[in-house]
């Protein structure tokens, strides 16, 4: 008799990265929100190395604990060199990215992205249009990061929409990010990521427009119950 074999419990990298990227970032943000001075100095490193490649600068040695990247649990195995590779890049664009973002602003821009109250990229982007109207330039920006040729490029053009997110307030989930900054760097990870891109984009609108639902049916049961 042929004893089914349980299912696998290894935590895809992508996975790992996004999940290590929030773990480093939560914290950093609360501390710089609350004016902490090591958070304040830890973002201030982290702009630093904006648009550079992963350990260039030495300041950043160390600052961001890759130990989880390392350790093995449940049945996951120990990461190949161009995984551990991947991951730090991915790493290091979100956390680069984050910093550049929250720099001067009162409010986290780190959000967590649900299905409700989508915080992706794509959805961030629908934000910086008006609700029902798609600006073609700002759209054409995120089609520009979707055919980067490499992780440097890409990285650069997504810093020209985080700007316009700064500018205007928006969040984005940086964890995410970091899953698809990974996912990104293999073959067909180009494309996986665009459709979440574009899936995230289509998820603000219909988010907004069951918000204006609700929107609307509450001011009808407020006017049926004067």
């Amino acid at each position: 008799m042929t004893t089914a074999s349980p299912p696998s419990t290894a935590v895809p990298v992508h996975q790992k990265v996004a999940e290590l990227a929030a773990a480093t970032i939560v914290p950093l943000q609360q501390g710089y929100l609350a004016d902490r001075s090591p958070a304040v100095a830890a973002l201030a490193r982290l702009r630093r190395g904006a648009g550079r490649e992963a350990g260039e600068l030495p300041d950043l040695w160390g600052l961001v604990d890759i130990g989880p990247l390392h350790t093995r649990t449940g049945e996951s195995r120990a990461l190949s060199e161009r995984e551990l590779t991947g991951a730090e890049n991915a790493l290091h664009a979100a956390l680069t990215l984050w910093a550049f973002h929250q720099q001067s602003r009162g409010a986290p821009m780190h959000r967590r992205h649900t299905r409700d109250r989508p915080f992706g990229l794509g959805a961030a982007v629908r934000r910086l249009m008006p609700a029902d109207d798609v600006d073609e330039p700002v759209r054409k920006r995120l089609v520009r990061a979707g055919a980067a040729p490499d992780l440097v490029t890409l990285t650069l053009r997504l810093r020209d929409i985080v700007a316009l997110l700064r500018r205007d307030d928006v969040p984005l989930d940086y964890g995410l990010l970091a899953g698809q900054l990974y996912t990104w760097q293999w073959p067909d990870g180009p494309s996986a990521v665009r459709r979440s891109w574009g899936r995230s984009f289509h998820e603000q609108v219909r988010a907004a427009a069951a918000s204006d639902e609700n929107t609307t049916q509450d001011s009808h049961t407020d006017k049926d119950a004067s």
